[in-house]
This record gives C-alpha cells, structure tokens and sequence, in this order.
C-alpha cells in the first residue's frame, strides 16, 4: 500500500444552493479528489445528482472527480457521466449483469474503474476483477445516505482485500466510505484503506473548518 492517505470529500454533505462554491472550496482546502455520489432511488433508496450537475462542476476544478454509481442498470449511464466528467467510474457489482462488460465500458472511456462493496457483500464478488480494476471502493454504512454510524464490522474485509491486493502485487487503491470520522480513521487505514471518503466530519466539524478537518483526517 502506498504511504499517501488521500482524502475524497463526498459532497453529498455540501450546501447544495452553492455547489460550485462548496468544490472550490475543496479544492482549496486540500482536497484530492472529489467524491460524488449518484443514487437512482431504485438501487439504493434515494435520489441525488445526475450528470449534468457533474458537467456544470467539472469547468470549476481540475481535482479527481471519483463517481460513485449507486443505479441500476448502471451500464445505461456509463457513457453520460465519463462525458460529463467523471475521473473515476465505481459501480456495485449487484447493479450489472455483466461486470466484465461493464469495466471494459468504463476503460473504453479512458477512465479508472472502481468497483463498491456493500457492507455485506463477500470480497468473493469482486476477487477475479482486481487484476482489471483500479480501486475498491468498501461502504462502511449501508448505501442511500449520508451522516450514518461507521459499521467496523467491514475493517476485517478492509484488511483481507488490502493482503490479497497486496499478495498479487496490484496497484489497486482501496477507499473506505460511511460514517469516516476523527475517531475511526486511523483504524480504516491501519486496515489497508488509503482513500478516506468523509462527507459530514470534513463539511460540519470544527464549524465546516475544511482545510483543518481534511488535515486532521489525512493525518490521525
């Protein structure tokens, strides 16, 4: 695993009556790339952006924008939001029927390919993919919404991905999102993660102080 902790502030957490000026301020704050996450309200129970708010941001930054795909059928909507702007392309296995069809979708869009694991889905799911993949995205909530408890059931899962990544060699980034705070940050690093997705403790600690708590994730 690579020593640089990157921090991927979801803004899901942000003001959206000012999201441009919310990723901005990331950017400024330090940020190494920005987490976006979309939900469809049928694959997970929730509806958030689409791509064209992805479009309207992608002029303001030149920071990884890492897009979280919650939908299904997710292959419908590959090619609208790498045009958009998407950096990184993750998607849950259960939302295709195809998952080698839907890497090579997302390679065929020059983009980086990463896939999620929901808190109970087995490392099995995904085994014969890392070699194709660029990350693991693992949920430490249920996927839906924001602000929920960090389950430290996944830290065990967290670990035996990052020695099977390890063990094969492969340059694959493992991130870590759900309930990422002050207190349980070094633990998902000490567990193999090096990507930290936080969206209410970057946005609403230390009164929305993002420079800080970034630093504070990054560094505890």
């Amino acid at each position: 695993m690579s020593g640089i902790i990157k921090i991927s502030p979801s803004i899901l957490s942000a003001d959206f009556s000012k999201l441009g000026e919310e990723v901005v301020s990331l950017e400024k704050a330090g940020a190494d790339y920005i987490h976006i996450d979309v939900m469809d309200g049928h694959f997970v129970p929730n509806l958030t952006i689409g791509p064209e708010v992805i479009k309207k941001l992608r002029p303001l930054t030149n920071k990884t924008f890492d897009v979280h795909l919650m939908i299904s059928p997710v292959d419908n909507f590959i090619n609208d939001f790498a045009d958009a702007g998407a950096d990184i392309i993750t998607f849950h296995p259960e939302a295709t029927s195809d998952v080698n069809k839907t890497i090579k979708l997302i390679k065929n869009k020059n983009k980086k390919v990463g896939i999620s694991l929901k808190p109970k889905s087995k490392i099995d799911l995904i085994k014969s993919h890392l070699d194709q993949i660029d990350l693991v995205l693992i949920m430490s909530v249920e996927p839906g919404f924001g602000g929920q408890k960090f389950m430290p059931e996944v830290l065990e899962k967290t670990k035996a991905l990052r020695n099977i990544i390890n063990e094969k060699k492969l340059n694959v980034d493992v991130e870590i999102d759900g309930g990422i705070n002050f207190e349980n940050c070094s633990k998902a690093k000490d567990a193999g993660a090096n990507i930290l997705v936080s969206g209410s403790t970057v946005f609403k600690e230390n009164k929305g102080d993002l420079k800080k708590n970034i630093e504070i994730l990054r560094n505890n």
